[in-house]
C-alpha cells in the first residue's frame, strides 16, 4: 500500500495546474494512482485528499462509483467479457466458461500468478462485434475460444506490447507545453453560484 511516489506527485501536479479548481482533477489523480499501482490504494486516496483540498470521504465516493477504479490488488491483465444481449445470444456465455477453464479461475477472481483477472460485464457499446470483450480496456471483437487462447498464449509470452499493464489509461501522457495552455479566469469559490441566488436558497 502506497502513498504517490515522488514521481507521480510531480505528475500530479502537472495535471492539476490544468485546472482552475483542483478538485476537477479528481478522477485523472485517481487514474494516476491506479497507473502507479495496478489499483487505487486508501493511502493514495487520503494523499489525493490532502493535494487537491477535499475529504478522504469524497475522493472513495468518486472512486467506488466507476468500475475502472479498482480498490484492491488486480491482475496485470483485467479481462472483461460482455455478456450483454447481443453478445449473450452470440456465445458470451459458452466464451466465459471457456476463458474460466483456459485462466483456471471463476469469474471474479485473478489467476495465481496476478497475471489474469476475469469479470463479465454489462454491455462495453461493441454490440456489432459480439461476442466482444475488452484487455485492460482495449476491444478485442468477436472472440471465438481459440482467438482467446491465443490472446493469452500471447501475452504470457509477451508479445502483445499493444496492451499496457493495467492502469495504464493511455500508452502517451498529454503534454501541453506552457505557451499553449488555454487562460482561465481565476474563480473565488466563496461567491455563491448565481443559480443559487436566483432560486433565492442563498441570502
Amino acid at each position: 500500500m502506497s502513498r504517490l511516489t515522488e514521481e507521480s506527485l510531480r505528475t500530479a501536479n502537472d495535471i492539476i495546474d490544468r485546472y482552475p479548481i483542483k478538485k476537477s482533477a479528481l478522477i485523472p489523480l485517481l487514474h494516476l494512482a491506479q497507473e502507479q499501482d495496478g489499483w487505487v490504494t486508501d493511502e493514495a486516496m487520503n494523499h489525493i485528499a490532502e493535494i487537491i483540498g477535499i475529504t478522504p470521504a469524497e475522493v472513495l465516493g468518486t472512486c467506488s462509483f466507476y468500475e475502472m477504479f479498482k480498490r484492491q490488488p488486480n491482475g496485470e491483465y483485467q479481462v472483461n467479457i460482455c455478456h450483454g444481449i447481443s453478445c449473450h445470444l452470440l456465445g458470451a456465455d459458452q466464451l466465459i466458461h471457456h476463458a474460466e477453464e483456459t485462466l483456471g479461475i471463476h469469474e471474479g477472481e485473478t489467476t495465481s500468478d496476478g497475471i489474469f483477472s476475469l469479470e463479465g460485464v454489462e454491455c462495453i457499446a461493441a454490440c456489432t462485434e459480439a461476442p466482444c470483450m475488452q484487455i485492460n480496456y482495449r476491444y478485442q471483437n468477436q472472440v471465438s475460444e481459440s482467438q482467446f487462447d491465443e490472446l493469452v498464449k500471447q501475452i504470457r509470452s509477451e508479445e502483445r506490447s499493444d496492451i499496457p499493464k493495467h492502469g495504464t489509461l493511455a500508452k502517451v501522457r498529454q503534454n501541453i507545453s506552457a505557451e499553449r495552455i488555454a487562460g482561465f479566469d481565476s474563480i473565488d469559490e466563496s461567491i455563491a453560484p448565481v443559480w443559487l441566488e436566483r432560486n433565492g436558497e442563498v441570502e
